[in-house]
C-alpha cells in the first residue's frame, strides 16, 4: 500500500497479509529445524508486520488518526525484532537481552510521539521516520551477518543491502513529498512498492533457505569426517594386538589375502624358551616381556615396514623394498638386543630368539612367510642340536 495515497488499495494489502504469511512460515520452519534463534526471531518479526499491515489498511481506508498508534507499535516492534536477531546472529540464543528490553520500555513513549507527529502533520513525515528505521535495521542485519559463508548467505546479505537501500530512499522521498506539499508525476512508482518490496523478501527469504541447506551441509560434512575418523581409530584399535601393540593375526590374514603384491622381505621368528619363561616366572612376566618384545620391534622398523604377532610368542616382520642382506642384519641387531633383556625384579634374562628370512618379490606373500616360518624352525633344530651335543 502506497502511504502517500490517501486510497486503500485492496490489492496491495493481500500481497502484503500473503507475504507476511508467506515469509514468516519459511522463517518458522526454518527455526524449527535449525532452532537458530535468528530464524525465529524473524518469523515472530512477520507475525508483527502481519497484524501491523491491517491497521494500515485501515488507517488509509478510514483517515482516523486512531489507527496510527496501533499500527505504529507492530510496526516499531518489528523493528525491534530485527534488531535482536541481528544482536543474536545464528547462536542458538540471544546472548544479551538488555538492549531489547530497553527498546521496548520506550516503546510507548515512542508511539505517543509518533502519533501526535501523524497527528498533526501529514503522513509523509511519519512514513519517512518508519522507512529510515526499517533502512538502519535492515544495514544493521547486513553488518552482524558479515562473517557469513557460502552461495545462500551472501544472497541474504545482498538481499538485506538492496533492502536497506530501499527503504532509505522511500525515506528521502517521504521527505521530499511532504516539503513539497503534494505528490508529482514521477512519485507514482511509489504505488507499486508493494511488489518489488515483495519480490525482495521473497529473495530474502529463499535465500535464508539457502543459507540453511548451506549450513546443514556443512554440518554433514563435518560429522562425515568426524564418523571416518572414528571408524579409522576403530579398525586401528581392532586390527591391534592389545598386549603387544602390534598388528595382529586378523590383519595379518587380511594382509596374506591382499592381491596388492608384496614387494620386500618377509620374517618370521619367535622365543626358542618361552614355555620355560611361564612355568618358571609365571604368565604375568611372560606378559611383560612380550609387551616389551612389541615395544621393541615397534622401535627397530621403519614407519613403512609391517610387525605382527603371529600367535603365543611367534611374530611377523614385513621389510618393504628390502634387500635380503639389510633384513638379516635387522633381525640380527635384534636378537642381540634380547639377549640383555631385563624384567624388572628378575634382572637379567637372556632371551633365545630364532628366525627366518624369505624374499617376498614375484610370488603370493603366503608363500613367502612358508618359507620364512621353515627357514626359523631350522635354525631353531640346529640351535637344540648344539645345545645337546655340548
Amino acid at each position: 500500500m502506497d502511504p502517500s495515497s490517501p486510497v486503500a488499495d485492496v490489492t496491495a494489502f493481500w500481497i502484503q497479509e500473503i507475504g507476511a504469511v508467506l515469509f514468516g512460515m519459511v522463517f518458522l520452519f526454518l527455526w524449527r529445524q535449525s532452532k537458530v534463534v535468528y530464524f525465529g526471531l524473524w518469523s515472530g518479526a512477520w507475525l508483527l508486520r502481519f497484524i501491523a499491515t491491517f491497521f494500515a489498511f485501515e488507517l488509509l481506508k478510514t483517515s482516523h488518526s486512531g489507527w496510527l498508534a496501533p499500527y505504529a507499535v507492530f510496526e516499531f516492534a518489528f523493528v525491534i525484532v530485527l534488531i535482536a536477531a541481528a544482536r543474536a546472529g545464528f547462536a542458538s540464543s540471544i546472548r544479551d537481552w538488555r538492549t531489547v528490553l530497553r527498546m521496548i520500555a520506550i516503546l510507548p513513549i515512542f508511539v505517543a510521539v509518533v502519533w501526535a507527529f501523524g497527528r498533526y502533520a501529514r503522513m509523509e513525515a511519519y512514513h519517512a521516520c518508519h522507512a529510515v528505521a526499517l533502512g538502519v535495521v535492515y544495514f544493521y542485519n547486513f553488518n552482524s551477518l558479515r562473517r557469513t559463508t557460502g552461495v545462500g548467505a551472501r544472497i541474504f546479505r545482498f538481499s538485506l543491502l538492496v533492502l536497506g537501500l530501499a527503504f532509505l530512499e522511500h525515506a528521502v522521498i517521504f521527505v521530499y513529498l511532504y516539503n513539497r506539499g503534494g505528490a508529482p508525476e514521477w512519485a507514482r512508482y511509489l504505488h507499486h512498492q508493494t511488489y518489488y518490496d515483495f519480490a525482495l523478501h521473497a529473495v530474502l527469504a529463499f535465500a535464508a533457505m539457502a543459507m540453511w541447506s548451506e549450513s546443514q551441509i556443512d554440518r554433514i560434512r563435518e560429522l562425515s569426517a568426524e564418523v571416518d575418523h572414528l571408524r579409522r581409530e576403530n579398525t586401528q584399535t581392532f586390527d591391534l594386538d592389545r598386549l603387544t601393540g602390534l598388528l595382529n593375526q586378523a590383519a595379518l590374514n587380511r594382509r596374506v589375502e591382499d592381491a596388492t603384491p608384496f614387494e620386500g622381505m618377509a620374517a618370521v621368528c619367535d622365543m626358542d624358551n618361552f614355555k620355560d619363561i611361564n612355568d618358571g616366572y609365571g604368565h604375568l612376566v611372560g606378559d611383560e616381556i612380550l609387551r616389551n618384545i612389541g615395544n621393541l620391534l615397534k622401535s627397530s622398523i621403519r614407519h613403512e615396514d609391517e610387525a605382527y604377532r603371529w600367535g603365543g610368542d611367534e611374530f611377523v616382520i614385513l621389510f618393504h623394498g628390502q634387500r635380503g642382506d639389510v633384513a638379516r642384519k635387522r633381525m640380527a641387531d635384534l636378537e642381540a638386543r634380547l639377549r640383555d633383556f631385563r624384567v624388572r625384579g628378575f634382572g637379567a634374562l637372556p632371551i633365545s630368539f630364532s628366525w627366518g628370512i624369505a624374499d617376498a618379490r614375484a610370488r603370493i606373500l603366503r608363500e613367502a612367510l612358508d618359507e620364512a616360518d621353515k627357514n626359523m624352525y631350522t635354525l631353531k633344530r640346529a640351535r637344540a642340536a648344539e645345545r645337546l651335543s655340548s
